[in-house]
């Protein structure tokens, strides 16, 4: 009897424990993905995609944007500007200054308010690190410290240098985060005034989530801020992010219900899980203003050749690509039926497609019949799309003399690598968060030599057509310089386009509120479980 009471005692408990534990995994996330943040500084260099997803959750901007729905997907809504940490704010008559009213109650992470002078480092310190922070806050004409301006601790101005639409949602993207610049400054030294050497390890942001801990490599963890005032709080007390480098235990771990969530799994595994019914969903969406490209370093000899790119824009094995590697998950971005561009959408249809005797000719034209040796390159942390890419583009290569070595580069990496701009030929993606062609071409055509135009493509005539299409206010002369500058970039071919990326997210069916955004990384914020 003794032990029948104690029995049941230790089932009661059993029961208890299940019970809490049941209550806590309805307010946690868990997630599964291949690859995590290489750092918590969006402005660090190298700074991965992953590390966009820590700035969005852990850091607020001045501003958010709203929400539409597209093809029954929540979708953030590009033309639309809502206040996050600005309760406020109001642009010059002239248009060439607008003044934000900060929201008195915003605190950080550790208590401390959050005032105008925090935004002003912020931002002194994206043009300050240069590379990707400055290129981006100046891809909206925010170029020099002296246009920010504290009025009072609330109270901030930007001060413009020229009138332009990308000004105002340039402030809203990931790199426009606000710092705690007390605490950032308590870690900085001589030789490293913007602290960067702390903040790639440690998070000084006052956003709806904490990061409670992180392992690079392994997991990161977020704890919900309690005392966030700039939004809706939100459902989920807890979010873990964790790296599960095999593909098929990703899969495994979210059709068990043992995972909540992926937006990282091989195509073929989204393509047949798109297709099963049950307790798993499967969402989908175009990423906008993005692609999947082979480049080529332009001013290095043997890519230099314009009939060398040309030889491997007309091998690529596309059909093969698009099969066997996207498994049909992009949208297929060659193949049209003029080599001339006609429209001004974006991203655009070039008229290469797969013809190995055209490419043998040109590779003789060039003055390479017997071909030549080169290494292909690729980001490991893309690998279950890049490698097959590789493989497959090798074969085909190698039919018109070009031998590759492939070079897979490890995730955390690819970013540094990618920077140096040395790779002669390589497999990349790159999507743009402001939705504007002309925003597409600034960061990967113009010779001003920006992060991501690893080709390190130079020529005078894109710059002149960019810059134009950047600032043009008719509709008819600015479609016509976006037809030009696309038209240019596919006779010049420093890169071979191969499809739209498409944005899958696998989710248990008790998962409600996913919001697609530009940066490709899921918002937490909006996240709940049923």
């Amino acid at each position: 009897m003794q032990l029948f009471r104690f029995t049941a005692a230790a089932l009661l408990a059993l029961q208890l424990v299940s019970a809490q534990a049941q209550d806590a995994r309805k307010d946690a996330l868990l997630v599964v993905n291949e690859n995590g943040p290489n750092s918590l500084d969006i402005h660090g260099v190298g700074a991965n995609r992953a590390s966009y997803g820590v700035a969005w959750i852990a850091y607020d901007r001045l501003m958010s944007y709203g929400k539409k729905v597209v093809n029954g997907v929540p979708y953030y809504d590009y033309a639309k500007l809502e206040p996050e940490l600005a309760e406020s704010w109001q642009v010059a008559k002239d248009g060439m200054s607008v003044t934000f009213k900060l929201r008195k109650d915003a605190r950080f992470h550790d208590g401390s308010p959050v005032t105008a002078e925090d935004v002003k480092w912020s931002y002194d310190r994206a043009l300050g690190m240069g590379g990707f922070p400055q290129f981006q806050m100046s891809a909206g004409s925010l170029e020099k410290p002296e246009q920010f301006e504290v009025v009072d601790a609330s109270t901030f101005r930007v001060k413009f240098l020229r009138k332009d639409k990308l000004s105002l949602p340039d402030m809203a993207v990931p790199v426009a985060s606000i710092y705690n610049a007390k605490l950032a400054k308590a870690h900085a030294t001589a030789d490293d005034p913007w602290a960067a050497a702390w903040l790639k390890n440690n998070e000084a942001g006052g956003g709806a989530y904490k990061v409670a801990s992180w392992k690079p490599g392994q997991e990161i963890v977020y704890e919900r801020f309690d005392d966030w005032k700039n939004g809706p709080l939100p459902k989920l007390k807890r979010v873990i992010q964790r790296e599960v480098a095999n593909p098929g235990t990703r899969r495994a771990l979210i059709e068990k219900g043992d995972a909540d969530m992926s937006f990282e799994m091989p195509p073929k595994d989204f393509a047949l899980l798109s297709q099963t019914k049950g307790d798993l969903v499967v969402k989908s969406t175009p990423v906008e203003n993005a692609e999947w490209f082979i480049g080529m370093n332009y001013n290095k000899p043997p890519f230099n050749n314009p009939k060398v790119r040309q030889a491997v824009a007309w091998a690529v094995p596309y059909e093969k690509i698009y099969t066997r590697a996207f498994y049909g998950r992009v949208i297929k971005l060659w193949g049209a039926k003029s080599m001339n561009v006609t429209s001004a959408d974006w991203p655009a249809v070039h008229g290469y497609s797969t013809d190995i005797a055209k490419a043998k000719a040109l590779m003789a034209e060039a003055g390479y019949p017997n071909g030549f040796d080169t290494t292909l390159s690729f980001d490991l942390g893309n690998g279950t799309i890049s490698e097959p890419i590789a493989v497959l583009l090798q074969e085909s290569l190698n039919e018109i003399g070009i031998r590759t070595t492939i070079n897979k580069v490890p995730g955390a990496n690819w970013r540094a690598q990618m920077l140096k701009k040395e790779m002669p030929l390589f497999i990349n993606r790159f999507g743009g968060w402001l939705n504007y062609p002309e925003y597409f071409f600034y960061w990967n055509f113009h010779s001003s030599d920006p992060v991501f135009n690893d080709s390190s493509y130079k020529n005078p005539a894109m710059d002149k057509l960019i810059d134009a299409a950047r600032f043009e206010t008719d509709k008819k002369k600015y479609e016509a310089q976006v037809k030009s500058f696309i038209d240019l970039a596919h006779k010049d071919l420093p890169r071979v386009p191969l499809g739209q990326p498409v944005m899958d997210v696998v989710m248990n069916k008790n998962i409600s509120g996913y919001t697609y955004w530009f940066h490709i990384q899921p918002d937490y914020r909006q996240i709940e479980k049923k």
